[in-house]
């Protein structure tokens, strides 16, 4: 795992030692937040943080499964999206629902779209989706996507619900996306946006998901979003807000203010650390490698704490 530190907002030596000494290698750091700082779970030993998990519900994302996908950096990318699967059911406490945050295929064909349906739809879980760029370069701009996963949203696919006191918003910030581009809400998005968040109270824990992180990464490598500002502005008031986002294809964390920022693995291939090759793109590693930079995310949120606790691992983990 790799943590990016920004000190432009404030933020002191305390809180960016708290970050850095959460984010370990390995199969994942279970996490809460409080008062904006980074605080283990396993730091409180097993019992606790088991407590942590089975009190509240938890909800589960994956990200980037690319069905399509059969390059040297994965082959089998069908394969380790079932093994994700088979993860998420060995889990022992089953996830409420779980999050996709998109591309779920890699060339946005009829037949990717439907074995991913028979993989994870197959898994049993109540799914909520996403698009990724390669979800929605067909010839109907995005039509095979919201054919399938585009009821009861609106727009290109943004929609929101609640659920055990949270209130989720999906976000779609890859429509029109120029090569190597910065993503995009656009005005349309973000009026729907501010006049959804409009009846929530600020004491309502906030998780918002989109394709690519809402912060700026690596603006280099198109890895932001250009108008996540405007967005972010309107989620000022909230206590507790966190942002899931996948594209990149590893794990990124960073808390501004009340924002908790992360970033997760793909099932599908690994890709390099910003400015750490030419180009983003498929990273091939040695076959022995390739479980251990894919996974999965888990989340709880426990009752009465706004702060939710995440769980990363691997494919390649216990």
């Amino acid at each position: 795992m790799s943590s990016h530190r920004d000190d432009e907002h404030g933020e002191g030596i305390s809180r960016r030692h708290a970050l850095e000494c959460m984010i370990w290698a390995g199969t994942g750091v279970l996490w809460t937040v409080s008062a904006g700082v980074p605080v283990s779970l396993s730091l409180l030993g097993e019992a606790e943080a088991a407590k942590a998990l089975s009190d509240g519900f938890t909800f589960l994302q994956i990200s980037d499964s690319h069905i399509g996908f059969d390059k040297a950096a994965n082959p089998h990318a069908i394969d380790t999206l079932k093994e994700a699967i088979g993860k998420v059911q060995a889990l022992p406490v089953k996830p409420t629902f779980m999050i996709h945050t998109g591309d779920i295929t890699h060339l946005s064909r009829a037949d990717q779209f439907d074995t991913a349906q028979q993989i994870i739809g197959g898994a049993g879980f109540n799914m909520h989706y996403v698009p990724g760029e390669h979800d929605v370069i067909d010839e109907g701009n995005g039509r095979a996507y919201l054919d399938r996963y585009g009821k009861n949203t609106k727009g290109a696919g943004w929609f929101s619900f609640d659920q055990n006191g949270i209130h989720f918003v999906g976000l779609v910030n890859v429509v029109n996306l120029k090569a190597g581009g910065l993503g995009n809400l656009g005005a349309d998005q973000l009026a729907w946006l501010a006049d959804d968040l409009k009846s929530v109270s600020a004491s309502t824990p906030i998780v918002v998901f989109a394709h690519i992180p809402l912060w700026a990464i690596y603006p280099e490598w198109g890895w932001g979003t250009d108008d996540a500002a405007q967005a972010l502005s309107l989620l000022k008031r909230f206590g507790s807000v966190t942002v899931l986002n996948g594209h990149i294809h590893q794990i990124m964390q960073k808390v501004e203010g009340n924002v908790t920022f992360h970033t997760a693995r793909s099932t599908a291939f690994p890709q390099p650390a910003p400015g750490t090759a030419p180009a983003p793109g498929p990273m091939t590693v040695p076959a022995g490698q390739l479980r251990g930079l894919l996974g999965i995310t888990d989340v709880a949120v426990q009752p009465g704490k706004a702060e939710l606790a995440i769980i990363d691992s691997t494919l390649a983990g216990s």
